[in-house]
């Protein structure tokens, strides 16, 4: 089965469109209809979107939608398969990095809480230390301060006073003594401030729709045929690919994609009026009668008049 850009290709080519004319009809940009027909799937957009794309297209060309979906899954099943297997891919790996830096920080926190540790206890230890050295120091001091002055004599020594001799006649009253007062400073407790701990105060999806086909360009061939029962029959047989649309009598027109070696019928009244995409890719026959061709190959023919 051909790709499903090639497919559209040809379908388009064979209709006389552009790719600008079809960007225009379906509103998808035109560097995404190349991108579909070149079978260039990754400057496309998501899946989703690229199967919206088809969709529109095989609309606006007048061709089986579900057919062209089928064309598109078989033709870009692959690609899509191998991206979704990066994207898990990536997932998973960004999820392993998540896990790895984690694990560093949690190794990070052991670390540190354990260097805290070490800190907090040589920090002990040296104060420990330190109130001995310095309580041995003072003991050893106060020792050979005493023994110093149990050894030493003393060099200060008050004179002894000189006594006064008293007449008989004065009376020496002793000297009056005071007793001696001690007193004794309170010193008021102190107070702790209550602490006071602050609370915390306290993010489009665009659709498109197909257009309407113009009018066709080409030329115009006129055939004639009748039949015994007065009825015109009209059968058409494609050897290329060709796209066709028939007016039977003063009914609406049909369209027919016919590839080679498909068969298509029609009966009416009085005539047929037919538009071919390939004027030289179909040969046709009037009440089982041939008709000349209607052009060359890949020539469009416009408004062909088949009558009694």
């Amino acid at each position: 089965m051909e790709s499903v850009g090639e497919f559209f290709r040809q379908v388009r080519e064979t209709k006389g469109l552009t790719i600008d004319e079809v960007a225009a009809k379906t509103r998808i940009r035109s560097d995404f209809v190349k991108a579909l027909e070149d079978g260039n799937f990754a400057k496309l957009p998501d899946q989703v979107f690229a199967r919206g794309f088809v969709r529109s297209y095989a609309r606006s060309l007048g061709l089986d939608e579900e057919d062209a979906i089928h064309r598109f899954v078989q033709s870009a099943g692959a690609f899509y398969e191998k991206q979704d297997e990066r994207e898990r891919l990536k997932v998973r790996q960004v999820e392993e990095e998540r896990k790895r830096q984690a694990n560093r920080k949690a190794v990070a926190v052991a670390i540190g809480i354990a260097v805290l540790t070490l800190i907090f206890l040589l920090s002990r230890e040296q104060s420990s230390v330190l109130r001995r050295s310095t309580s041995e120091l003072t003991s050893n001091k106060r020792s050979t301060q005493a023994t110093k002055e149990a050894v030493e004599p003393s060099t200060h020594q008050d004179p002894e006073p000189t006594p006064i001799p008293a007449k008989s006649s004065e009376v020496v009253p002793p000297a009056p003594t005071k007793p001696a007062v001690e007193g004794r400073a309170t010193e008021p407790a102190g107070s702790h401030a209550p602490v006071v701990a602050s609370k915390p105060e306290p993010d489009l999806v665009s659709t498109a729709s197909p257009g309407t086909d113009g009018p066709l360009g080409g030329i115009s061939i006129e055939g004639t045929g009748q039949s015994s029962d007065g009825q015109l029959v009209l059968d058409l047989e494609a050897n290329e690919l060709s796209w066709v649309v028939v007016q039977i009598d003063s009914g609406s027109p049909q369209e027919a994609l016919l590839r080679p070696g498909e068969k298509a019928h029609w009966k009416g009244q009085d005539q047929f009026v037919l538009t071919l995409g390939n004027a030289g890719g179909v040969k046709a026959e009037l009440n089982g009668k041939p008709l000349k061709p209607f052009g060359p190959s890949g020539k469009v023919a416009r408004d062909v008049v088949i009558k009694r």
